[in-house]
């Protein structure tokens, strides 16, 4: 009865509206065609189908953790959504919760950076521990431990992956992905992904990563915006031979039903602490390189990367102004109790490209241009020549084209590994 009840009932419905060149679109509760109804319609909206998360398709994967002992790579962006049986509200439950309520055998949770219930800052040290709802150990996969080791897998059959990636290449999850991957192959566990949309998905941009400054932030030799699920990146990983001595991992990855690369998707939790929202999402890709400068990128405020400052910046050029201060996810974020200089981007249309002339800008108008960068930049960019191609005063347009030749390359190379459009 409870395995029909997930079967029927995990569904996303999405109204998708053309904006900016792209499909965009929300979430609604599940109705009949006729009932459905928006907030505030307006006549460029239209139904188009029903997307279906991997986590979602359960009578796909239940199946293939009967009677196994399983480990779960996860956090707070976990979720399956279920449509309640008393009332059209939408209700949200977490992977491990709901399979432990199916009997399922779960054994232990792995997490990745920011934890398990995912508030720890960005390179905070997470300990291992218990989790406080199902009272399961938790290990995890941040700091000095980024692999499963073999004693923590060894009473482990099956391993789940479901994290919520946003499509850069500086998101550590997919340098979770790697590492988990390769530990299940080291030890033989087959890896079942259960693949979430790409809220970045729509284009690929940026400079490719040289694997002589590879890191934690980038492991592997893709552009930062690589276009692919997170489902699709762990068949690049396995079909390019990534792994250690080119092993591979025994992967299977649960497809997303009615899911296209164009396709917009609202995430219903932040994936991480300095993530709140779509915008921030959106902006992300341009604005993390400020990571690597002397730059604030909105982190000790609620417009986490949506917005970006220093005390450096020229005040009559950013009339912009605010001071971090520290709060949960941003415990001592830079510039912390200081008046810093720059711009609100909160309300700039989406992007469809990397653009780098917030940073070009931030450059040019610093009071101290040798203090700008630091060494973080340099691994953030994959390479040294961003940097300099900054300094020597090209253009945004005179960089991107540096970047074509790569970008091409690795469009040939993503298409052998597409599962959707």
């Amino acid at each position: 009865m409870i395995y029909r009840f997930f079967k029927n009932t995990f569904l996303f419905v999405l109204i998708i509206t053309v904006s900016c060149g792209r499909s965009t679109g929300r979430v609604i509760t599940e109705k009949s065609e006729k009932e459905q109804s928006v907030e505030s319609p307006q006549d460029s909206l239209i139904y188009d189908q029903i997307l279906v998360l991997g986590a979602n398709r359960t009578e796909d994967y239940l199946p293939l953790l009967k009677n196994k002992k399983i480990g779960i790579v996860g956090n707070q962006s976990s979720l399956i959504k279920q449509l309640s049986s008393s009332s059209e509200a939408n209700n949200y439950t977490h992977l491990v919760d709901s399979l432990v309520a199916l009997k399922v055998n779960v054994v232990k949770v792995f997490a990745p950076e920011h934890g398990f219930r995912g508030t720890a800052d960005a390179g905070e040290s997470i300990k291992d521990g218990k989790d406080v709802i199902t009272g399961l150990p938790i290990i995890s996969l941040y700091g000095d431990n980024k692999k499963p080791k073999p004693e923590q897998l060894k009473d482990i059959e099956l391993m789940i992956f479901d994290l919520q990636d946003v499509g850069t290449r500086f998101y550590t999850y997919i340098s979770t992905l790697h590492y988990a991957m390769e530990a299940c192959a080291e030890n033989n566990i087959p890896l079942l992904l259960l693949d979430r949309p790409n809220p970045n998905g729509h284009y690929l941009d940026g400079p490719t990563l040289k694997m002589e400054h590879n890191s934690f932030v980038g492991m592997h030799p893709i552009p930062v915006v690589h276009g692919l699920t997170i489902g699709e990146y762990a068949q690049m990983i396995n079909g390019e031979k990534w792994l250690k001595n080119g092993i591979q991992c025994k992967l299977q990855v649960i497809k997303m039903e009615n899911y296209n690369h164009e396709l917009a998707y609202d995430l219903p939790v932040k994936p991480s602490p300095n993530l709140p929202n779509a915008k921030a999402i959106n902006l992300y890709p341009s604005l993390c390189f400020f990571e690597g400068t002397n730059v604030n990128a909105g982190r000790g405020t609620t417009k986490q990367f949506q917005v970006f400052g220093s005390p450096f910046l020229d005040m009559e050029i950013f009339k912009y102004s605010y001071t971090p201060i520290s709060m949960d996810g941003a415990k001592s974020p830079k510039h912390i109790n200081e008046l810093c200089y720059g711009e609100d981007l909160s309300m700039h249309e989406n992007l469809n490209s990397i653009n780098l002339n917030w940073l070009i800008e931030a450059y040019n108008n610093t009071l101290n241009k040798e203090e700008f960068f630091n060494s973080f930049f340099t691994k953030l960019a994959g390479g040294t020549e961003l940097q300099k191609q900054i300094e020597s005063g090209m253009t945004s347009e005179e960089i991107k084209e540096t970047w074509q030749k790569d970008l091409e390359s690795f469009k040939v190379k993503r298409k052998a590994y597409l599962l959707y459009k």
